[in-house]
């Protein structure tokens, strides 16, 4: 008997680290289509339409967007809402045009931080977002806004939105200035390792953070796909459980090996006290469980080492 036709996927933000994981655990009848941003602008609504036309894809997941950590985000609040909100209209405009099921990503940034934890999706739009990274969150709420819209204007759920927690892992930024949390935590724990010194952490390290191993988050967007008519419009993906900054850096610490002391910096912002995701969706839905802390931040520390330590 013949085998079953392959599902031909359009994948948008295919080099950066949630694509590139998706791309390493795509299931085998996953065709992915998955245009650099030199072959395809998607600030350009026409360019992206032209695109997905002539792919013809099963389903589109938006995956591409800038990001980037506190201080990142702070120095171009600007950048980010505009390049953000741009990609992902053109994205979804463009699915909806085409009749063709779309996935968007968009990020736990964008629920208001006085909302009670965990986050649930009925949270959003109920209060004001995190100062220090309005920008990017005003840009992804946007756009999972426009999914809803666009539902209601075909008669048909084509567009759903899965709200994930921090991420880190392999192909992750590890550059100091722009990286997140875990990212630079580990460069910095390792740069003290090899030179000797102490670690510098912005605040008193007390501030709780959720983070997914980026190989997880794809194990569970692949299971989304399959699960797709079962979604909600809007649906959180999150670890389940979360951590201090300061416990952050003692698990770096842990897995680089390094033993020195950790010094406090008052003086810098350190964003939401805490952010905690609902994952009543995951565990109903039969989600894939995530791994411990420790055994992504080592997977991650042995590709950094593979990648970027000189």
């Amino acid at each position: 008997m013949p085998g079953a036709a392959a599902m031909k996927v359009f994948l948008t933000g295919g080099s950066g680290m949630v694509g590139r994981n998706l791309r390493e655990t795509a299931p085998p009848d996953a065709e992915i289509v998955a245009p650099t941003r030199h072959e395809v602008d998607l600030t350009d609504p026409p360019a992206v339409q032209r695109a997905l036309d002539a792919a013809a894809p099963d389903l589109v997941i938006h995956a591409a967007g800038r990001v980037g950590g506190i201080a990142a985000n702070m120095a171009d609040q600007a950048g980010f809402l505009v390049e953000n909100l741009r990609m992902g209209l053109a994205v979804l405009e463009a699915a909806h045009r085409a009749g063709v099921r779309c996935l968007n990503l968009a990020s736990s940034c964008i629920y208001p931080p006085e909302a009670p934890i965990p986050f649930t999706e009925d949270r959003l739009l109920t209060g004001t977002l995190e100062p220090t990274n309005e920008g990017y969150a005003l840009a992804k709420l946007s756009v999972v806004r426009l999914g809803r819209y666009l539902n209601q204007a075909s008669g048909a759920a084509r567009i759903k939105s899965l709200v994930p927690c921090n991420l880190f892992g392999r192909h992750d930024n590890f550059d100091p200035t722009t990286a997140h949390l875990v990212p630079a935590a580990l460069r910095k724990v390792h740069e003290a390792h090899a030179r000797g010194g102490d670690v510098v952490v912005w605040g008193d390290g007390s501030a709780r953070r959720e983070f997914l191993y980026a190989g997880d988050a794809a194990r569970m967007i692949w299971h989304a796909v399959a699960r797709f008519d079962d979604l909600p419009e809007v649906m959180n993906l999150g670890a389940g459980t979360d951590h201090t900054i300061l416990e952050y850096y003692q698990s770096a610490a842990r897995v680089v090996g390094w033993r020195g002391r950790f010094q406090f910096d008052h003086s810098r912002p350190v964003g939401m006290r805490r952010k905690l995701v609902s994952v009543e969706w995951q565990r109903r839905l039969g989600f894939p469980e995530p791994r411990p802390l420790d055994e992504g931040l080592a997977l991650t520390y042995r590709f950094f080492l593979e990648r970027h330590a000189a």
